[in-house]
């Protein structure tokens, strides 16, 4: 770092500067992930939730659907 070369306290400063700007940018990168882990975990709640609405939409709409009675035969002669 600029410490190690030049024997300054702005030197140090910016080190320090430095060093603190890479933490909070790990702490970002895995605050980031946690966030997208999350997000995942949400869609795929959603899209089982909209399996089973789709499932049963389809499935009242077929038992709404009018049946077609066949004639019934005549029994006998």
């Amino acid at each position: 770092m600029a410490a190690n070369v030049l024997k300054s306290d702005r030197a140090v400063r910016v080190s320090v500067y430095v060093v603190r700007a890479f933490v909070k940018r790990r702490e970002m990168l895995s605050s980031h992930k946690e966030f997208s882990e999350k997000l995942k975990e949400l869609e795929q709640k959603i899209e089982k939730h909209d399996k089973i609405i789709h499932f049963l939409v389809v499935t009242l709409g077929h038992s709404m659907q009018p049946t077609e009675i066949k004639e019934k035969r005549k029994i006998g002669f």
